[in-house]
């Protein structure tokens, strides 16, 4: 794995007085997008003319050993680009993502798909809604308000998307709408709290970093997300599918042993949160 120096220009904040108070606004927080990337050439462009790039401070790209030119699209667009030389897959991308996003000090950690599935303006508003300390942990929800189908989403992909949040929200007693975004904020001490190397490197990564976060007690909140597809998209196929399905109902049964304690798991022993939250008053429109 190597990492490359940030190109002048795109990847930092202009030195004008409006990013300055938007910063302000957000308690000084400071905010990293991580891009989990393989083979994203087609949309990165799109995907990343659609942040606000006057709040996030950085922009880090991980490539998963991709064939194609994401790497030389990424350099062209100012991003910090760390490469691994072989294929992790996308649990092992996303490691990489927060373990770099942690060590550049980030205050808040949101990941975006740049495969452009996923609006990137809806960076600001999940942000802002853990820098005020409501949640520790934010989803984009395709499903939240919004008929998905109608909106481009496959007819099979949302009912096993309902199918399994349906028996997740009943394994792990919650209420989300899904549990299978590539939109998602997190809050530097949720992800210094649990074990993330622990996890798997593939797909069901995203839902064992769910069960992570309600084991130590994080406060999830949602915000609604377009549901848009294209033909660029990544996707994956059928075996994969039923591979990642019967991994995400795994996961939600070793919750409910580990929590009952019938059944120890090593990813689901957890820092519980504390519930410190940032003071208004530190950091003011007028400081």
């Amino acid at each position: 794995m190597s990492v490359d120096p940030v190109s002048p220009g795109l990847g930092r904040r202009p030195p004008a007085r409006w990013p300055i108070i938007i910063a302000q606004m957000l308690h000084g927080q400071q905010i990293v997008v991580v891009l989990p990337a393989y083979n994203a050439e087609a949309t990165l462009r799109r995907t990343v003319d659609e942040l606000d790039r006057r709040l996030v401070d950085d922009v880090i790209l991980v490539d998963d050993a991709s064939s194609d030119n994401t790497i030389a699209a990424a350099h062209g667009l100012g991003l910090t680009v760390v490469r691994h030389e072989v294929n992790r897959g996308y649990g092992g991308n996303q490691k990489t993502c927060y373990r770099t996003a942690l060590g550049l000090g980030a205050d808040i950690v949101v990941m975006v798909h740049p495969d452009y599935q996923y609006s990137p303006r809806l960076v600001p508003a999940m942000a802002a809604m853990i820098a005020y300390g409501e949640y520790d942990f934010v989803l984009g929800s395709r499903i939240l308000t919004q008929n998905a189908v109608s909106r481009g989403m496959p007819r099979y992909k949302y009912v096993s998307n309902r199918v399994l949040t349906f028996s997740e929200n009943l394994m792990l007693r919650q209420k989300l709408s899904e549990y299978h975004t590539g939109l998602r904020a997190y809050s530097r001490e949720l992800l210094t709290s649990i074990p993330l190397d622990r996890n798997s490197e593939d797909f069901v990564f995203d839902n064992q970093i769910i069960a992570q976060a309600i084991a130590a007690g994080a406060r999830i909140g949602e915000v609604s997300c377009p549901t848009r597809y294209n033909a660029d998209a990544s996707s994956i196929g059928l075996a994969r599918s039923i591979s990642y399905g019967l991994g995400v109902l795994r996961t939600a049964a070793e919750y409910r042993a580990h929590r009952a304690g019938a059944r120890s798991f090593p990813y689901l022993d957890v820092t519980p949160l504390s519930r410190a939250r940032p003071a208004a008053s530190a950091v003011g429109i007028g400081a």
